[in-house]
């Protein structure tokens, strides 16, 4: 859908190519945030969506010659040491996905990273914490102690955004977590993403919940 204040906007599905063409001209940076954004069905859903969309994607930016990509990683990559330990998960732990859409995120990893070297560009996977969508998910998140401690506020991912396009970066590829505050336990190692950006999440669960609601 547009975006509400954009000067220009333009729809598309992730399946259509020259959309995604069009949409990368005269851009510097790109923010890949399009996908499945949870487990669904592999074949229908998460394939056209979450790769067949990040192919189209990525040779839309690298025809346009965006220099800085973002991508949308996930926690998930590293669900099961979020269980088993051991804590914080740092960006270069081995990856442990919880399932079929973990593994699409690891796949964007890995496109990011020949992305980065074969076209001298800055990508960022940004390891997404846990931001709720619906009411049930809120009430989800609120039940659970391990994802307070996962949880990321709309407000404190818009500002990650603002400071990684703003800051000084050197070609290559980084793996970041982007998390709130934790309320617990710290699950995931966010020193790497204060380094590199000098970004500290401000919020905490559940500043900012009910702001990311679609329904």
């Amino acid at each position: 859908m547009p975006t509400p204040g954009a000067a220009e906007s333009i729809t598309g599905d992730l399946t259509d190519a020259e959309a995604l063409r069009r949409a990368a001209r005269e851009v510097q940076a790109m923010i890949h945030l399009g996908a499945s954004p949870d487990d669904d069905d592999f074949l229908t859903r998460l394939v056209p969506n979450n790769l067949v969309g990040l192919h189209h994607a990525l040779e839309a930016a690298r025809e346009a010659g965006v220099k800085r990509l973002f991508l949308a990683s996930t926690g998930q990559v590293n669900w099961w040491q979020q269980m088993d330990g051991p804590l914080p998960i740092r960006p270069d732990d081995p990856f442990t996905p919880r399932h079929w859409y973990a593994v699409t995120k690891v796949a964007a990893e890995a496109a990011g990273k020949a992305f980065a070297r074969n076209g001298a560009s800055t990508v960022i996977a940004v390891r997404l914490g846990w931001c709720p969508r619906t009411r049930e998910q809120v009430a989800e998140l609120a039940a659970s102690e391990r994802g307070k401690s996962t949880y990321l506020s709309p407000g404190d991912a818009g500002r990650f955004f603002v400071r990684a396009l703003e800051a000084e970066l050197a070609a290559g590829f980084f793996a970041l977590f982007v998390a709130s505050r934790p309320a617990g336990k710290v699950i995931f190692d966010l020193a790497p993403t204060q380094e590199l950006l000098g970004w500290t999440p401000l919020d905490q669960w559940p500043t900012g919940a009910e702001e990311g609601i679609l329904s």
